[in-house]
């Protein structure tokens, strides 16, 4: 049932953060204004705000590998976590530094943490099953 449950939460974030990242590649002006933030078509400002989009999308497609191929399982967790985390612990501190931002960024600031806290807690239900697995493995005999 966990690992189910695992490929259900990697396959959902890879892609939520798929289409994130394609949305800020290819739309970037249009999916900010969804969240109500405003900005000018500068090349400089859309090459910065462009940037992390790449890392977004391959993220995501990282996830879904891993909720595709057991193997690459636990690098989807934890990459997933740590992009997730990065960026709700980014919006707190700069709601701290720069006051509030509106209601949408507020909550996907809540969602990227609870993402984060989803995908280690899997992480952290996932290994000791691992350890019994490759336990198991080493102590096994083939026998020709």
């Amino acid at each position: 049932m966990i690992r189910f449950f695992t490929r259900i939460a990697l396959a959902g974030s890879g892609v939520i953060l798929g289409l994130i990242g394609g949305a800020l590649m290819f739309s970037p002006k249009a999916f900010l204004e969804m969240s109500h933030v405003f900005v000018e078509r500068d090349p400089g400002l859309m090459s910065e705000l462009t940037a992390p989009s790449g890392a977004l999308i391959i993220t995501g497609a990282l996830l879904v590998l891993g909720a595709v191929k057991r193997r690459f399982a636990n690098l989807a967790l934890s990459t997933g976590a740590i992009v997730y985390g990065s960026y709700g612990v980014g919006r707190l501190v700069s709601m701290g530094l720069h006051g509030v931002p509106s209601e949408s960024l507020v909550t996907a600031s809540v969602i990227e943490l609870g993402f984060a806290a989803l995908l280690v807690t899997l992480r952290l239900i996932a290994r000791p099953a691992d350890q019994r697995s490759i336990a198991s493995a080493h102590n096994s005999v083939v026998i020709a």
